[in-house]
């Protein structure tokens, strides 16, 4: 779809709580926001009529430093909205607590390669207007209490809406909800619709139907305790008694709660997981409504490494507006690949050596394991059993592992298991070199991606919905080494884009067969085929950018988003 051919599609909002769109605006926390900011580069990339609405978050999610023996800490990580955005003139209310709250917008444009625009707008409560409890809701991606993330949500659905409409614009065909937080938007378009909680139940439902044929919802979690539930007394107290008793009215309010992904389902009229399997696991959880899946994918100009990219523009041209073309890189001579792998290598070890002052070898095999630090992605499991990884490498070949991940300033198991993995590093001395980077953020992950060798992944399944990083790295000619979980049962294809850690996806979870099978594969065929077969190596490596790069990219998924979501 180029942009002439989106000239008459109807307009798409889409409301995200956080969005990455450059390391230099910490608005986001990890996959979910850096695929939203993917997502809106896409858009402009494939001329859609497409809108971003999110929150400034002025303090950052956080910045990380890990201490000697691998203890986290965070300070805030602050940034001015001036120097990166441009200010949006209108201003909206929001009532909260039984008094309004004043609301602006920045706003920060994208330029697709076809020249066509998108706006993301981001929304600020600090205004000298507003109390100062009140200027501070926007200030802090995720931070404090169950009351100030429903006033953020608040903010974000209900003033996101009022921003528009201030705007001007009145024919948005598609409001997308990005998670349950932005649910809040689907209480403001039916308050929109003029009827109030003691309506007729026909002009209720009528008017639930007229809202529910402009959303869509996209559910991110296989997790039930990661969706947002909102006390109902709390959700009156802060939204008001008339916003409450029309929440309650329209069906959204259970067992004295308010589950923000039941809100967002029962308004939409098209809901979609985030890779086959997820959907399938969401069906389980939400059963009763539809669940669709649209396999996630990136941005391709964003994370494929300039040597990397300066490579396809000899080989590939054209893949910088079509994706697609990536298909060829079958084409690609290896030795050219070999060397621009090498140049990303190379910028990754010079970047490990700045922050850490280690040298990394280029004569071992560099495994990344880098993602948030949540207990189900089980970053201690890879070096649980550090005399096995000595075995390892004697008898496959040198190896060396770079981590990087945040965990979340609450998750105290998550904070363990970086220090799990420090420690381990300690222990496992020159015999098998680890390093955990610290503040991992997007300019981190484009090196990693770029200049790793193998591509590490071990979630407990299935909790990982899809994952995006694999799919970053397949781009620059990096497999995987992961469980079947995720986007990787869709784009795993043994020995050829990568291998698997587990036998199938539909075996039960076990740390100790999971282990052994991670390190069997590493010692019986990766390793051998990176240190004696090279050209071997460099052939999977061009697979992967065939198979994987060509397919699990933004361009794709828009366009299933397009058909199956957006066009109705």
């Amino acid at each position: 779809m180029e942009s002439g051919s989106a000239k008459h599609m109807p307009e798409i909002a889409a409301f995200t709580m956080e969005i990455g769109l450059e390391s230099e605006i910490p608005t986001y926390s990890g996959g979910l926001g850096v695929l939203a900011g993917d997502t809106a580069k896409g858009a402009a990339d494939m001329g859609l009529p497409f809108s971003v609405i999110t929150l400034v978050h002025r303090l950052g999610y956080f910045r990380q430093a890990i201490g000697a023996d691998g203890r986290q800490s965070e300070s805030p990580a602050p940034w001015d909205p001036d120097r990166k955005l441009e200010p949006v003139e209108p201003v909206v209310e929001v009532t909260l607590e039984g008094r309004p709250v004043r609301v602006r917008a920045w706003r920060y444009t994208i330029q697709g390669v076809h020249n066509h625009q998108v706006p993301v707008y981001f929304l600020d409560t600090d205004l000298p207007e507003n109390r100062d409890d009140d200027r501070a809701i926007t200030n802090h991606l995720y931070g404090g209490d169950e009351r100030l993330r429903l006033r953020q949500e608040a903010i974000l659905g209900i003033g996101g809406v009022r921003l528009l409409r201030a705007l001007g614009r009145d024919q948005i065909g598609t409001f997308h909800m990005n998670e349950g937080h932005a649910a809040l938007l689907a209480v403001e378009l039916l308050r929109e619709q003029g009827v109030v909680a003691d309506s007729e139940p026909a002009a209720l439902e009528s008017a639930v139907e007229a809202v529910r044929k402009v959303c869509v919802f996209t559910t991110h979690t296989p997790v039930a305790a990661g969706h947002d539930r909102f006390r109902f007394k709390m959700v009156r107290e802060v939204l008001g008694d008339e916003m409450g008793r029309l929440l309650k009215a329209s069906g959204a309010v259970e067992d004295k709660q308010v589950n923000m992904t039941h809100l967002a389902l029962r308004f939409a009229r098209f809901t979609n997981g985030v890779a086959l399997r997820h959907a399938g696991v969401s069906q389980g959880m939400f059963p009763g409504h539809a669940i669709h899946p649209i396999t996630n994918g990136v941005h391709a100009n964003t994370w494929i490494g300039e040597a990397q990219g300066a490579l396809f523009d000899r080989h590939l041209p054209g893949w910088r507006k079509n994706p697609f073309i990536l298909r060829h890189a079958v084409a690609i001579p290896t030795d050219e690949l070999r060397a621009a792998h090498a140049e990303s290598r190379d910028a990754l070890f010079r970047e490990v050596q700045r922050r850490t002052g280690r040298e990394l070898r280029p004569d071992r095999l560099t495994m990344v394991f880098a993602r948030r630090a949540a207990p189900y992605k089980r970053a201690a499991l890879v070096v649980s059993r550090p005399d096995r990884l000595r075995e390892v490498v004697r008898r496959g070949g040198p190896l060396q592992i770079i981590y990087a991940g945040k965990a979340h300033p609450r998750d105290e198991p998550g904070k363990e298991l970086i220090r799990q993995v420090v420690r381990t590093g300690h222990d496992l001395g020159d015999d098998l070199s680890l390093v955990y980077l610290e503040d991992y953020d997007m300019k981190l992950g484009g090196l990693l991606t770029a200049g790793s060798d193998l591509w590490l992944n071990m979630p407990r399944k299935p909790l990982e919905a899809s994952g995006t990083s694999g799919m970053k790295a397949a781009m620059n000619g990096i497999p995987s080494l992961s469980i079947l979980d995720g986007w990787w049962i869709e784009g795993h294809v043994e020995g050829v884009t990568g291998w698997s850690v587990d036998e199938s996806w539909q075996s039960p979870v076990d740390d100790e067969r999971e282990f052994d099978s991670m390190v069997r594969k590493l010692e019986d065929t990766i390793l051998p085929i990176f240190h004696r077969d090279p050209d071997g190596w460099a052939r999977i490596m061009r697979s992967c950018i065939a198979l994987n790069g060509a397919h699990f990219h933004c361009r794709r998924m828009l366009q299933e988003y397009v058909d199956h979501a957006f066009l109705v």
